[in-house]
């Protein structure tokens, strides 16, 4: 399984759809893909477009997102105090336990901001 950060939902999504076409062979693939609740905030709080809300429905179906519920409140709280630089970085500490939580790769366009989180393994497209 592989977690979606939202850098990537970003990429794929709006814009020039950079990150499209190396999304498409992975669904295609059948590699089932997750978001947590969190990415899901992100990408919703941002301006979206009709079109973009349609793909995200496409994507990213209700049974793909992972709620940040008690047990991903409890890693993650121990991956920050862990974590020698966790300040200001929460949010990308919840979601990365959320993938670990469920033993997914995390994709993302920002691999420096996850790197240093102990067994999270970064999908490298």
């Amino acid at each position: 399984m592989i977690h979606l950060d939202t850098s990537i939902l970003i990429d794929a999504l709006t814009g020039p759809r950079r990150s499209l076409p190396a999304l498409r062979p992975i669904v295609a693939d059948g590699i089932r893909l997750g978001a947590s609740s969190l990415v899901l905030y992100e990408w919703r709080r941002g301006p979206r477009v009709e079109a973009e809300l349609a793909m995200e429905a496409i994507l990213l179906g209700p049974d793909t997102i992972i709620d940040f519920g008690e047990n991903e409140a409890r890693l993650a709280a121990e991956i920050y105090r862990k974590l020698k630089r966790s300040r200001g970085r929460e949010l990308d500490i919840a979601i990365a336990a959320c993938a670990l939580s469920r033993s997914a790769q995390l994709w993302t366009l920002n691999p420096k901001d996850f790197q240093d989180i102990p067994g999270l393994e970064l999908h490298r497209s």
